[in-house]
């Protein structure tokens, strides 16, 4: 009833790493998949459908990539699955009751965190593991 595929999931975590490492200029797909353990071609098919949604930008060249069309902190969770997998969870609004407010609960949360959200926890779930004596 809730279809959030995996290629959503891919995308929110590539973007988080493009937020992190893009702010001086256009990043190689290539890294953003190395770095992410993901494959190019599978990340390439992924940043097509988002640049056309609005999402990414791509530069050609030597220097060229993947930048974020805006910033990270105005770019949501919802957007991007909503351009990968479109309306998420109409069937469950249909059938109401306990299934609307799930979805409802999914929608609000999906709304209200950003790419930047993502980027921020990543940096801070990393650093979290580490401790000096």
């Amino acid at each position: 009833m809730i279809s959030v595929t995996s290629k959503s999931r891919y995308a929110v975590v590539a973007m988080a790493e493009l937020a992190r490492t893009g702010g001086s200029g256009p990043v190689p797909i290539a890294q953003i998949a190395e770095r992410r353990d993901m494959p190019v071609q599978f990340l390439e098919q992924l940043f097509s459908t988002l640049r056309r949604g609005g999402l990414l930008t791509s530069q050609r060249g030597v220097k060229g990539g993947y930048s974020l069309a805006k910033p990270a902190s105005e770019i949501t969770v919802l957007e991007v699955v909503q351009v990968l997998d479109g309306k998420v969870g109409e069937e469950a609004r249909e059938a109401g009751g306990i299934w609307a407010e799930g979805v409802g609960a999914l929608r609000e949360v999906f709304r209200s965190t950003t790419i930047a959200d993502i980027a921020s926890r990543e940096a801070s779930e990393a650093g979290a593991g580490m401790y000096y004596i």
